[in-house]
């Protein structure tokens, strides 16, 4: 894909060896904190500065991974090891890159576990809790501002999307699919689709995938439920946050609303994709194996959109039909970000420290640039002076 000829300035394309692209990516993701576009960030200041990708390549993967659902950073990992070492590439940097968090997830889980009925413990979510929610809150309006911007159209799907998200008390995925579409019927109607390149409508009515029913058997009902939250997290990682939501504890009822709060603050602390929140409650859920199928589970529509879609996408990227789905399901997750933030509060925000806890956080995420795992270690601080029992 790339040119290895410099032009205006360039840096060279040099090739850079299995090992060593995979030795990059286990830093990246033990040390990778601030979120997925840092890392992004990250990926580009270092890479391209070495010459391992082009400025055109790292453009490319970004572009495949905003637009599909999943991850971003981890989206953009794989997709460069894809074009550099192939299936041994995506393979292996994936594994690397999730490994770090998902071994931090997993030890923070086993000592959940065991001394979650300490005061000590209960004191410090107490004040992570509200700060989870202002986070969750102030991604919804960050990705609505930056995915929506001023179209009143889009802002008519996000506000419906939260509203049916806040009295239906869950969300339904069945909704990003519909404002996907709705999408298209408004940035490409279907009569412009004889004029445009062949092929690209099939591609998006693809089936979703389907989950879990309740009488599988556990295991297989994790990695079903995770492998669906992956393939429907669009725009962000806290995107996944209202599916969980949805199945984990009001349809499954695996965790109550306390334990899911938990879980979402250890996706926010560790480093690399907040999604890792599945390998939290895959534990509390079913122990070691729980927690491994749980992140499998949620990482394989990253795997399998890198290896099979991400060419076709790349090839469409800029197609009105594709541009306007992923619109449309955008701004529906966004929406149902920020329904799930209302519903979320109902039991967090119990009281009036609670309740500074997190309007202070508000304000500090809206005002100041801090990172997210330093705005909850403070916040566990204060919950430590408030907490009442």
């Amino acid at each position: 894909m790339g040119d290895s000829q410099e032009k205006g300035g360039a840096v060279p394309l040099k090739p850079v060896g299995l090992w060593e692209l995979v030795a990059y990516f286990l830093r990246l993701g033990a040390f990778g904190f601030g979120g997925p576009i840092a890392l992004a960030g990250y990926m580009q200041r270092d890479l391209v500065s070495r010459g391992w990708i082009t400025e055109g390549e790292y453009l490319e993967g970004l572009a495949f991974s905003q637009m599909m659902p999943g991850p971003l950073a981890a989206q953009l990992a794989m997709w460069i090891g894809f074009i550099r070492h192939g299936l041994p590439g995506a393979s292996l940097v994936g594994i690397v890159f999730i490994l770090p968090a998902f071994l931090i997830v997993l030890a923070i889980s086993a000592l959940y576990v065991a001394y979650h009925g300490l005061s000590l413990v209960q004191a410090l979510f107490y004040g992570i809790g509200p700060a989870v929610i202002a986070i969750v809150a102030h991604s919804a309006a960050r990705l609505a501002r930056v995915t929506v911007g001023t179209e009143k159209r889009m802002w008519l799907i996000f506000g419906t999307v939260a509203l049916i998200t806040v009295v239906a008390r869950a969300e339904i995925a069945l909704l990003f699919v519909i404002a996907g579409l709705v999408g298209v019927f408004l940035y490409s109607p279907p009569r412009t689709w004889k004029t445009s390149t062949g092929g690209l409508p099939a591609l998006i009515h693809l089936p979703p995938l389907s989950g879990a029913t309740v009488t599988v058997p556990l295991f297989l009902g994790l990695g079903a439920f995770f492998v669906k939250a992956g393939a429907f997290t669009f725009g962000s990682g806290l995107a996944i946050v209202p599916f969980l939501h949805q199945g984990v504890v009001l349809q499954h009822h695996w965790l109550n609303e306390r334990q899911f709060l938990d879980a979402v603050a250890v996706g926010i602390i560790t480093p690399g994709p907040v999604v890792i929140t599945a390998a939290f409650v895959g534990y509390l859920v079913a122990g070691f194996w729980g927690s491994l199928i749980s992140a499998a589970g949620v990482f394989f529509p990253v795997y399998f959109f890198v290896l099979f879609v991400g060419r076709y996408i790349i090839r469409y990227r800029e197609h009105p039909a594709l541009k306007g789905f992923v619109k449309g399901a955008t701004a529906a997750a966004s929406g149902a970000i920020a329904g799930a933030s209302i519903i979320l509060a109902q039991g967090s925000i119990i009281d009036v420290p609670t309740a500074v806890i997190g309007l202070a956080s508000l304000l500090i995420l809206w005002r100041c640039k801090i990172p997210e795992p330093l705005l909850i270690a403070t916040a566990a601080v204060a919950g430590l002076v408030l907490y009442h029992g």
